[in-house]
C-alpha cells in the first residue's frame, strides 16, 4: 500500500478538495446572492428568464464539482490514501480561487454581472476579492504545513 503522505496522494487529494471548495463556494453564491438577496444574476445583461437560466447553469457546474470532489476524496479514503491537511487546503485553494476568478474575471473584466448594482461598487468589489484572497492565502498556508508534515 502506498503511503497516504505520499506526493502524489497529496497532490490527487488536493486535486479531488479543489473540487468541492469550487463547488461550494459556487453554491454559497448562487443560493445567498443570486436567490435569497436577488442582488445579481449569473449573466444579467439580457431577460429574467435568460438571467434565471445562466443561474441554472452555474448550479449544474457547481453540482457537477462538488458531486465530482466528494467521490474522488472518497475513493482516496477508500484506498486510504487521503490526507486529511491536504483534503482542507484544497478546499481553501479551490474556494479562494473560484472567489476571485468570480469577483475580477466574471464581474471585471467580462462584466457578465456585478456583485450588486449600486452607486458605490468598489467597498462591495473589495471585499470579495479580500475574501477570495483570504481563502486563497489560508490554503496555500495550509498546503506548506501538509507538505511539511508530510517529510516526517
Amino acid at each position: 500500500m502506498q503511503d497516504k503522505y505520499s506526493s502524489k496522494n497529496i497532490k490527487r487529494t488536493v486535486r479531488a478538495s479543489m473540487l468541492l471548495g469550487i463547488g461550494i463556494i459556487a453554491a454559497l453564491d448562487e443560493i445567498v446572492f443570486h436567490q435569497i438577496l436577488a442582488w445579481h444574476h449569473f449573466y444579467d445583461q439580457d431577460t429574467q428568464p435568460f438571467a434565471l437560466f445562466s443561474d441554472g447553469i452555474l448550479h449544474a457546474f457547481e453540482l457537477v464539482a462538488i458531486v465530482s470532489g466528494f467521490f474522488l476524496l472518497l475513493d482516496l479514503q477508500r484506498k486510504r490514501q487521503i490526507n486529511y491537511r491536504s483534503a482542507m487546503a484544497g478546499f481553501y485553494l479551490g474556494a479562494g480561487m473560484f472567489q476571485l476568478f468570480d469577483g475580477i474575471v466574471i464581474h471585471k473584466i467580462l462584466k457578465l454581472h456585478q456583485i450588486r448594482y449600486v452607486e458605490n461598487l468598489w467597498a462591495y468589489d473589495l471585499m470579495w476579492n479580500i475574501f477570495g484572497l483570504v481563502l486563497l492565502i489560508t490554503g496555500l498556508f495550509v498546503y506548506r504545513n501538509a507538505k511539511s508534515a508530510s517529510v516526517i
